[in-house]
């Protein structure tokens, strides 16, 4: 019998993409749209209250998503973070996203990192062309990182990051004649990181910068039959200013851009238009009116993404999205965080705020985030999410006072 993929093929392509928050009410939509997006979601709660900023920030537990270079200056010997993040909470219950990451410096230099995010779409049910239930399945997406970390300067570190990619969306179905597989890919993560301690009006203060380009790796097929799809390659810059206004208080402000780097998808001639050589279309066969061929190689795709929009350059300044964020640190034990996302109306409409806090106790920091959208929905909306991260030598030093 023909089962039916459609809903968990939607979910694939469209529940973390652009596409679902929006469209320009002005203009063409024309969101980029990639397999695997669970991979552009922040993972944990201190940048989603910083409005999904983190390149540049001080090194955590979880710059492995943000930024792997920033392990080379975290301080600690090691330690050990753990996020949960529901998604679609107002629609669904069952849709989630885990994430567990951890380090282990073994010198002054060096640091070795890893990460694991997991990514449950809930329950799907397959029928077959009468609505009759065939199976029901819970289609899942995974990755587990590991990276390298290590100070080229006092100033300056570089991070790499290897990525292996799972998504498992119909278990094996199969919808008509084309028999279904779980996408496999091999990702890369380079990244450095730069920050200079300054004083500023007599007060002790530091600027940060970070680059970071993910996921740079092979495209992703659902089925033998099935053209390949690019994983979302993301170009993440920032910069980031820390002060101490006295002993106990100090500041952060941050700006993080971001922009992906795959193909546009270009426009293409309707049936009945007439070509720049005069030729009038007659047939369903895809010819590009303006903009690039997509299915390029990958090394292509990431020169051409800064060309290729249809729009020309100001298109392309389109796809760039804006995280800024702000971080209030007390007494290095409670923390309150505000930022704002931005997002152009043609290529996803995303726009919203957010606002969180942190406590630091023992060894023991706990992260909240809420999310509040200006525009539509967001599978976030009123939603509150946490992490928690444990410091390995602060838990030790802990358990030796008491004793």
């Amino acid at each position: 019998m023909k089962k039916r993929t459609i809903l968990i093929l939607f979910l694939a392509a469209f529940l973390t993409s652009p596409m679902l928050y929006g469209q320009d009410s002005s203009g063409e939509l024309n969101a980029i749209q990639t397999v695997v997006p669970f991979l552009t979601i922040a993972p944990d709660s201190r940048a989603g209250a910083m409005g999904d900023a983190g390149v540049a920030t001080s090194p955590d537990v979880y710059s492995m998503h943000w930024n792997p270079a920033k392990f080379a200056f975290i301080d600690g010997k090691g330690g050990v973070g753990i996020s949960y993040s529901p998604w679609l909470r107002n629609l669904v219950p069952d849709i989630n996203i885990a994430y567990l990451s951890g380090y282990y410096r073994f010198d002054k230099k060096q640091v070795i990192n890893g990460s694991l995010i997991y990514s449950s779409l809930g329950d799907v049910s397959f029928t077959d062309d009468f609505g009759n239930p065939m199976r029901d399945y819970k289609p899942n997406e995974w990755s587990f990182d590991l990276g390298y970390s290590r100070l080229l300067t006092d100033n300056l570190a570089g991070g790499i990051a290897f990525r292996f990619i799972y998504s498992n969306l119909t278990g094996g179905f199969s919808s008509g004649e084309t028999n279904t597989k779980p996408g496999t890919s091999v990702a890369a993560d380079v990244s450095v990181y730069y920050q200079k301690d300054i004083s500023l009006f007599s007060k002790e203060a530091s600027l940060a910068f970070g680059a970071n380009i993910s996921n740079l790796g092979s495209k992703m097929s659902y089925s033998e039959s099935q053209t390949s799809d690019f994983i979302p390659i993301n170009m993440k810059l920032g910069t980031a200013f820390n002060m101490n206004l006295d002993q106990y208080n100090k500041i952060t402000f941050t700006i993080d851009i971001n922009k992906l780097l795959v193909p546009t998808p270009p426009y293409y001639y309707e049936i009945g238009d007439t070509t720049k050589d005069g030729t009038i279309v007659t047939t369903s066969q895809s010819i590009i009116e303006f903009g690039k061929d997509p299915n390029v190689s990958l090394p292509v795709a990431i020169f051409q993404s800064f060309i290729d929009a249809p729009g020309g350059f100001r298109e392309e300044l389109h796809e760039i999205t804006y995280s800024y964020g702000a971080e209030y640190w007390y007494n290095d034990q409670f923390a309150i965080r505000a930022g704002y996302f931005h997002e152009n109306e043609s290529k996803g409409n995303r726009k919203y705020f957010t606002a969180g806090a942190g406590f630091r106790l023992s060894g023991f920091t706990v992260d909240f985030s809420y999310l509040m959208p200006l525009v539509q929905n967001h599978p976030l909306a009123r939603t509150l999410r946490f992490s928690l991260s444990f410091d390995i030598n602060s838990l030790r030093n802990a358990t030796k006072s008491r004793t």
